[in-house]
């Protein structure tokens, strides 16, 4: 089966794209990052550099892939709207809803799938952190659509993971020592006691793809962070 994952070159699409490659899928990966790209290339995967905010760029780079069975659509634009909102931007805010949700929409019109369509969210659409009101509303939608589109696009089945506190290179905006304080203080009211990696949040997709019987779901990736 074929599988396409956009923003598939690092941290949890990158690990998605590992995993399902072993599982004997055929993959492509799209991402911006040429060093990236070529790093996923020698991983055994098919890579093709593409920006998700462009529609243009989509529209063609779907018209000549053709149908395929499973999308993973795993955007970030980083750290972008992070912060007390008296902190940030008009612009802030709109280019973390390009980035992550408008871009989604504009895969989600194009693609010509057949299987299943899965959506990375993230565990701050129902989360209450201080700083983290944009992030929370940009995946907040993403998360909201998924029932909706799992009635809309049936037999395709769309489906969402929300991953937690995972060792990414998002966390790249804090110098090493920073991130460490920070992922200790996180992890100390966690059920799980510790950070989590892509490889799991990467299990959670493989299952949503292989689960015939599963559709409209949000699937919590996050240690018990929302429970906690």
């Amino acid at each position: 089966m074929r599988v396409v994952i956009m923003g598939g070159t690092a941290g949890i699409g990158l690990a998605t794209g590992k995993a399902l490659r072993e599982d004997g899928h055929d993959v492509t990966v799209t991402g911006r990052d040429q060093e990236r790209l070529a790093a996923a290339e020698a991983a055994g995967l098919s890579a093709e550099r593409l920006d998700g905010t462009v529609e243009e760029d989509v529209a063609a780079f779907f018209d000549r892939l053709g149908e395929f069975e499973h999308l993973v659509l795993a955007f970030s634009p980083g750290a972008i709207g992070l912060g007390p909102l008296a902190s940030i931007t008009s612009k802030d805010v709109r280019t973390a809803f390009e980035g992550k949700l408008f871009g989604y929409f504009t895969a989600i019109q194009r693609a010509r799938v057949t299987g299943s369509i899965t959506l990375i969210s993230a565990g701050s659409a129902r989360a209450a952190v201080p700083g983290s009101a944009v992030l929370a509303a940009v995946n907040g939608a993403v998360e909201r659509m998924v029932s909706p589109l799992a009635a809309e696009l049936a037999p395709v089945r769309v489906n969402a993971v929300a991953p937690g506190l995972i060792d990414t290179a998002w966390w790249g905006f804090l110098p090493p020592e920073n991130k460490e304080a920070q992922f200790a203080a996180a992890t100390g009211d966690l059920p799980v006691k510790r950070v989590g990696q892509p490889e799991e949040v990467a299990a959670a997709i493989r299952y949503l793809i292989g689960a015939p019987y599963v559709t409209g779901s949000v699937l919590p990736v996050d240690g018990g962070f929302t429970v906690a």
